[in-house]
């Protein structure tokens, strides 16, 4: 099964009827379940909800075989930790879907460090689905350390800024 989500704040019409289209035309022939977001386009060959609670949500997005969805934080990181293909189709201005590109800038750097496959329009779909099915994501290497350090870096900045002094015990 695949796991369409579209997250919970916006609708994402322009993905979820590129997915219904992919099924009608035969690309898709894995069984489709979606959460859709209050979109105004009803899919017809694949079931889908508006919403999911929260414990429905993890259960369907571990039982996949893969995720598409829009390029949100919280989708990417659920997918990355349990390990389960991702194709992302990053929201865009252009559309109107959000207010800055900051989705595409995230996807393309997750895509290029092999962690999942990005979309970036409707035209680009089908080969990723295709390749979604063969995908093995690269195992993510979280860099805690790095994001200590530079929290480290700016608060002693911060003080310096201040005080004139940088704390010994940051």
């Amino acid at each position: 099964m695949i796991f369409v989500t579209v997250g919970t704040q916006f609708s994402f019409d322009r993905l979820i009827k590129a997915i219904d289209q992919a099924c009608e035309s035969g690309l898709i022939t894995d069984e489709i379940f979606a959460q859709t977001g209050q979109g105004q386009y009803q899919p017809k060959h694949f079931e889908a909800v508006a919403s999911l609670e929260k414990d429905k949500f993890d259960t369907l997005l571990k039982q996949s075989s893969g995720v598409i969805s829009h390029a949100g934080m919280g989708t990417i990181t659920m997918a990355f930790d349990n390990q389960i293909p991702l194709l992302v189709m990053p929201r865009r201005k252009k559309h109107n879907e959000v207010v800055n590109d900051h989705q595409v800038a995230i996807a393309n750097k997750f895509e290029s460090l092999g962690l999942m496959l990005v979309a970036e329009e409707e035209k680009d779909l089908p080969g990723k689905i295709k390749q979604l099915k063969n995908f093995n994501p690269q195992q993510r290497q979280t860099q805690q350390q790095d994001v200590v350090n530079r929290v480290k870096l700016f608060l002693n900045e911060q003080a310096q800024l201040k005080f004139g002094t940088s704390p010994n015990h940051l």
